[in-house]
């Protein structure tokens, strides 16, 4: 029997097509990779019995990035990144082992099925797949079709079986547009940010931003509300004058007349115009009219609109409304969130997506109605060809969903019954009055059909104040006639939906990437969101913007970005090739680089103005080891430590807390250590400034503290306080935090885990000798005598923490709350896994894991 692979994007939505295709005789069991499961089932393929095997991977399979020393920041010129700098593609998430995984699975495989989302993203996953599997599965005879692509719009019965009902091929040109944006963005992003970042994190200490990044969607993105700001900056009010006339119609009720000049700029002539009026008694009817008109129903729904209204009606940023719609989609309440397209297909079936909502408790009532008076055919929208609009696929409920995604769920709903629901109608009426010689007018709406506005209620047309019933030449007594002084107000920061519009209109990023680099100059501190979700610029995003006009207005334009856009588009289609679009757009940002590198002054002007140097930034922490003067720690991210004097800068660990480590010195290079902690339930560790910037021996890395160090006699180094390896990562070592006392811990020099232990003991200290059972160092404990938990009146114990039935009882692991990225994982230092002290001769083994210990260990994970 030959074997069919299916594979999906997301492991939810791999167990519900499963499901649907089985319907529901199907075995499960998890994948090697532990985070995606295996579905298998028998059913028909081509016309033969076959076994069918539905898995998925997580999104991405592979990932660009840059070959050995051009991935080191201060090993290459940028410059080298625009062409020189060779790419591969990696796995996106290594532990995952998503390449292995395939190809256990599609080992022997006949045939394979990609149920990849149906965008230009899911394309290039495809192919990622096929990389994978291909080479293991069974080989075709002669010219037999093997690999198939299955198109779908939403998880529902009829959708998934007529996608396995007409599956098609994967699309290769989509996939390379998507290739040729990724290669885009990782040269041209990487070599401007790393020159800048490093530039300016050299020169000013206050621009609190670990990361000075530069992305050719993200920027143009910024300068969208910097231009707003810089209009609100400019922004002069001026005075106008403004005549108001009210009109009595009862004894008890008067009309409020507005004016059909609007305003006058200038006070004298509004003065005369007020001359005129104010002295009369009566206003005369000039014309009354009677319109009725219509309010549209809405074009059906595309995900910049959703995005739109998630961030203007709902408070929900455009990042999160996009997981929560994706999360709506795999749970198959939605179709496709992605699309861009705002019209139904001719034999869409609206009437079967109307009756799922018929017994819904909120809007039931409208439905039916509909349902039996017959729908309205939806608007005709925009046909981007690519998913039909988002439509509920099933009925929910507030308690079913709960939250957000209720939130957001109820709204497409709604947005959907409206798209099929009638016009709002509503009448008009106009009277136009005249006071002397100036005409007023007042008007007024009366809904004749509510329409969509009944489902929509936020759309209503708002209840006015009855009109009277008058014609030509009736007259009314003049309540009074006044002059208001009024100002023009400045336009308001952009709000996330404009931002999304202005985004949508010039073609920056696309329905998917454009929440993606909102969230970018959010998170790079370029912008803060105030309340309203409006975004204002910060300092450092204002200085960005105005620098890149300065040296060169197109780094910041929509323009270029937009061009680039339409040429992805074209590779998309099968129209522009791929390498020549590549090499062009990559050979105008060079030219762009090396302008921005030279003019770099230019911006520099203005960041001096807005941030600080780094001599007069911070405030003295430690001496340096050259100088012996005081070093600034500048707290600003991303922190470091900076001598003036010697005009050095020293970097830190990121994510915790800088403190002087009881004036101790380094032996190799007489820096004072510095303490980082991530917190009193974390991990903390001295380091020494120079040696974390510049490791003194060959076996050690950039970025390590005391706890990795292998100088062999140093009482802060790996080599003394080093206990043995660690109980969950391969390449780190348990190292004792000497400062922790009286509440304990022991640390993973490596990974995150933290062994609380020994509280209220008066010392804890490595000893010299190693257990003959594992080979971890001992530990000598002083226990307070009041509260030591030894047996009689002993206070002093030594130890194995492995193996030492009393220490057992006195060590709980857990995971530190934090744990700083410059912590590497990967292979291990056959030095680092003991405790260096040079006592085990050459060759010796490093100390074992005790495994018949470590699960009482392991029992105490939180």
């Amino acid at each position: 029997m030959k074997t069919v692979l299916m594979v999906a994007e997301k492991p939810s939505l791999a167990q519900s097509i499963a499901k649907i295709l089985s319907r529901g005789n199907m075995s499960s069991h998890k994948g090697l990779n532990g985070a995606c499961s295996v579905h298998e089932y028998t059913g028909t393929f081509a016309g033969q019995p076959v076994r069918f095997k539905m898995t998925s991977v997580c999104g991405h399979v592979m990932t660009l990035d840059f070959l050995g020393k051009y991935n080191k920041w201060d090993k290459v010129d940028p410059a080298e990144l625009f062409s020189q700098a060779p790419t591969e593609k990696k796995e996106a998430n290594p532990k995952l082992n998503m390449v292995k995984f395939l190809q256990v699975e599609g080992r022997g495989c006949d045939y394979i099925v990609l149920w990849l989302d149906c965008d230009k993203e899911g394309e290039n996953i495809c192919f990622e797949v096929l990389d994978a599997v291909l080479p293991v599965m069974n080989k075709a005879y002669s010219n037999e079709k093997t690999v198939f692509r299955a198109r779908f719009s939403s998880i529902t019965d009829t959708d998934i079986c007529n996608a396995m009902a007409r599956l098609g091929e994967p699309d290769h040109n989509e996939a390379l547009s998507v290739d040729a944006r990724q290669e885009l963005d990782l040269r041209i992003g990487c070599a401007f940010t790393r020159f800048q970042t490093k530039y300016f994190q050299g020169k000013y200490g206050d621009l609190d931003s670990s990361l000075i990044s530069f992305g050719p969607c993200q920027t143009p993105t910024l300068g969208f509300c910097v231009e707003r700001h810089d209009k609100i900056q400019s922004f002069k009010p001026e005075t106008y004058w403004v005549l108001q006339a009210k009109v009595n119609t009862d004894k008890d009720k008067s009309l409020l007349l507005d004016w059909d000049r609007v305003r006058v700029f200038d006070r004298e002539i509004a003065q005369m115009f007020l001359n005129m009026t104010k002295l009369e008694k009566e206003a005369q009817v000039e014309t009354t009219s009677k319109k009725e008109k219509a309010k549209q129903r809405p074009l059906a729904l595309n995900t910049v609109e959703m995005l739109r209204v998630a961030s203007s009606a709902l408070g929900m940023g455009p990042q999160h409304a996009m997981q929560t719609a994706e999360r709506l989609y795999t749970q198959g309440y939605i179709s496709y969130p992605r699309t861009e397209t705002t019209h139904y297909p001719e034999n869409f079936d609206l009437k079967g997506s109307l009756r799922q909502q018929a017994n819904h408790p909120y809007w039931a009532d409208t439905v039916k109605r509909l349902l039996s008076e017959g729908i309205n055919r939806p608007r005709k929208g925009h046909d981007a060809g690519d998913h039909p609009p988002i439509t509920p696929m099933r009925s929910a409920t507030e308690a079913e969903l709960g939250g957000d995604a209720w939130r957001l769920y109820e709204y497409i709903t709604r947005h959907f019954i409206a798209t099929v629901s009638h016009d709002c109608k509503y009448l008009q009426s106009t009277i136009s009055f005249r006071i002397g010689p100036e005409l007023f007018t007042c008007s007024g709406k009366t809904v004749i059909s509510p329409g969509f506005t009944e489902i929509m209620p936020w759309q209503s047309v708002p209840l006015e104040e009855s009109l009277p019933t008058c014609q030509r030449g009736d007259t009314f007594a003049v309540g009074e006639v006044k002059m208001l002084e009024k100002q023009t107000s400045p336009p308001d920061y952009l709000t996330e939906a404009e931002l999304i519009t202005l985004m949508e209109k010039h073609g920056i990023g696309t329905d998917a990437s454009i929440p993606v680099h909102i969230n970018n100059i959010c998170q790079r501190n370029y912008v803060t969101v105030e309340s309203g979700r409006r975004l204002k610029p910060t300092n450092l995003g204002i200085v960005l913007v105005h620098g890149y006009y300065k040296i060169d207005a197109e780094l910041v334009l929509p323009t270029i970005r937009s061009a680039v856009e339409k040429q992805l588009n074209l590779i998309a289609q099968g129209k522009a090739d791929y390498r020549q679009v590549l090499g062009h757009t990559l050979d105008v940002f060079k030219r762009k680089f090396h302008y921005f590198v030279d003019s770099i002054a230019g911006m520099d002007e203005l960041m001096e103005v807005s941030f600080s140097p780094l001599a007069a930034t911070g405030k003295p922490l430690s001496r340096c080891g050259k100088c012996h003067r005081f070093m600034k720690y500048i707290q600003a991210k991303p922190s470091r430590l900076h001598c003036s004097h010697c005009d050095e800068t020293y970097t830190l660990p990121q994510n915790g807390t800088i403190k002087l480590y009881k004036e101790l010195r380094c032996p190799l290079d007489d820096f004072e250590l510095v303490l980082w902690s991530s917190g009193s339930r974390g991990k903390s560790y001295p380091l020494c400034p120079y040696c974390y910037n510049h490791p003194p021996f060959r076996d050690m890395k950039k970025g390590m503290g005391c706890n990795e160090c292998t100088h062999p006699t140093c009482q802060h180094s790996l080599s003394m306080l080093g206990i043995g390896q660690c109980v969950e990562c391969e390449s780190g070592v348990l190292v004792l935090d000497p400062t922790s006392g009286p509440k304990w811990k022991v640390a993973c020099n490596k990974c995150n885990v933290v062994a609380h232990c020994f509280e209220n003991a008066h010392r804890v200290r490595v000893s010299a000798d190693t257990c003959n059972t594992c080979e971890a160092a001992l530990l000598d404990v002083d226990f307070n005598k009041a509260k030591s938990p030894l047996p009689g009146d002993e206070t002093q114990h030594t130890g194995c923490v492995f193996c030492d039935p009393i220490f057992q009882e006195l060590v709980e692991l857990k995971h530190a709350a934090s744990c700083h990225p410059m912590h590497r994982g990967g292979p291990g230092r056959r030095q680092g896994r003991g405790r260096g002290r040079g006592r085990r001769p050459p060759g010796k083994p490093n100390p074992k894991r005790p495994k018949d210990k470590m699960s009482a260990l392991a029992a105490y994970f939180v």
